[in-house]
This record gives C-alpha cells, structure tokens and sequence, in this order.
C-alpha cells in the first residue's frame, strides 16, 4: 500500500538492535541462499539448516542502537523500509487499540544484522518472528531491499505490511489468551499451530481491510486504498509461504502430517478471510480440519 505524503507518521515505539550480517561462504548470499532466507522471513521459521556449513549468521551484540530516525511523514514511510515497518506498526496499534479491550502496544525492534532475544536469535536468516516472552516483534528489513535490488523480486509495499500485521496477529493472540487456550499440539494441516498462523493471515487481512480508513491526529488518512495489484502482492507472499509450497521446493514432496503454518491455498483462504469479512472472521480454532 501506498502512504499519504503528508501522513503524519511518527510515534512509533520502534528501536534498531544489534550488529552483524548473514554471509554465504564469507561473501554475498547467492541465489539459493535467497530462496531459502525469503521463506524463513515470510513464515517465521528458521530454515536455515538448509544452506549447509556455508552459511553463517554473526551474532548481534543487542545493543540498542535507539529509535529509528527520519520517519516522520508518509512520504518517509513510501521511501524507507526500515520507516515503512514503523509506520505501519503505529496503525496496527491504532487498528488493535480500538479492536481490543485492553489493547498493550507490543515492541518492535528492527533487527541490524542479527540480536539476541528471549527466543533466539533474530536475524535475516530466522526471519521475523514475535517473542511471547518480551511481548516484541523482531524483524531484519534488510532482505527486502536484497530481494528488489540484486534479484529482481518484488517484496512489494503490501507485501512488507502483511509480514509485520501476521507478527502482530500473534501479539493480539498472546495477549488475549488465545495462545493459553490453544496450546501448540504438534504438526498437521489441523494442528492447533497451524490454526494460530492461519488466524494471524486472517487478522492481518482485516486489518487490510480497514486500513486504508485509518487516519492520523489530524484527520488525515495514512495510507491510499490497496490497488489490486497490492492485494495481489500480499496474496502472493501467502502463497509462496505455505507449507506444501516451502516443502516441495525445499524435497521436491509434500508432508502434511509435518505442516506448521498451513498450505499455500489455506494461507490465502484466511487472509481473504479477514480481508473480506473482518476479525469477526478469523476464528480458525471453530472449524473442523477438513475446512480449514
């Protein structure tokens, strides 16, 4: 989606974190790498295991390296991806903040490299993730710009905004008891994991929904309504994240019983899902396996 030049975009509790970066072989990630890093960084997953010994990620020092700067306005937000994140975070507040009685704002720490967390490690190679423990979305902007820039892939503006409204999905999930309720069971197309990631598509599809309604202190809307082509962009990174997809890629066959965030086709059902009919929508854990 594309923000309002003049959106008042600011506020955003979002904090960089940490040093060091994910290197093939100590040089530039090649083609292979990539695949791999955009399927952890769209699910959430560390597939890293995949690249072999030639693949190393530094350790971050988790030094907080302050809030993130110079995202001011929407046109900051159109131009910058690390402001891109932040701003769209200071919506998902406001979206949630009125969705949710209670509503505590999660953090946000833009990953440099990599960083330690209650979790983990963070970095381009786990990909984006959200931390119960801290209550804090960690995320690496950094593969973006390397999927447009060297790759010619198109990690578009929607794209970029489903990524941190999934994460968030999983803040509303925490602390609103619906993790507690829904403890992970194992794996599955029906497993209850696979339920919370298809609710997270789902709500950040109803925040998609809403969006483009959102406004700023001053009334003026933060962003433009979604283009198909966008709509397009985001359902694309829900499919190219599904299980069955990420598995057939990676083996060359698919291994339901194994499955953690859902197929391709489940992925774009409940964000659609969401998108369509709003957060009302979204409650994976009513529906029997086979129609999930």
């Amino acid at each position: 989606m594309t923000f309002n030049e003049n959106a008042n975009v600011g506020g955003s509790k979002a904090r960089r974190r940490g040093a060091g970066i994910a290197v093939a072989g100590g040089g530039v990630a090649g083609l292979g790498v990539v695949v791999v890093l955009l399927l952890n960084l769209l699910t959430g997953g560390d597939l890293s295991g995949l690249l072999g010994d030639g693949t190393q990620v530094q350790n971050g020092s988790g030094v907080d390296e302050g809030a993130v700067q110079n995202c001011q306005t929407g046109a900051d937000a159109n131009r910058d991806d690390t402001c891109r994140l932040a701003a769209t975070s200071v919506m998902l507040d406001q979206f949630w903040g009125a969705a949710v009685r209670g509503y505590q704002d999660p953090g946000l720490v833009i990953v440099d490299g990599s960083t330690s967390t209650p979790c983990g490690t963070a970095s381009n190679a786990t990909g984006p993730f959200y931390c119960p423990s801290d209550q804090t979305v960690y995320i690496d902007p950094t593969f973006f710009a390397l999927l447009r820039e060297q790759f010619g892939a198109t990690g578009g503006s929607l794209a970029q905004m489903y990524v941190l409204a999934h994460e968030y999905g999983h803040h509303v999930q925490d602390i609103t008891g619906i993790m507690q309720k829904y403890p992970n069971d194992g794996t599955g197309p029906a497993s209850n994991g696979v339920r919370t990631e298809l609710q997270a598509d789902c709500f950040a599809g109803a925040w998609v929904k809403d969006a483009a309604g959102q406004t700023d202190a001053s009334g003026v809307t933060y962003i433009e309504p979604p283009t198909a082509a966008q709509i397009d962009d985001a359902l694309n990174a829900a499919a190219a994240v599904g299980d069955d997809h990420i598995q057939k890629e990676a083996t060359g066959r698919v291994s339901p019983e194994s499955w953690t965030h859902g197929s391709s086709a489940q992925r774009v059902r409940w964000f659609t899902a969401g998108y369509r009919d709003g957060v009302n929508a979204c409650d994976t854990f009513a529906v029997a396996g086979g129609r999930l």
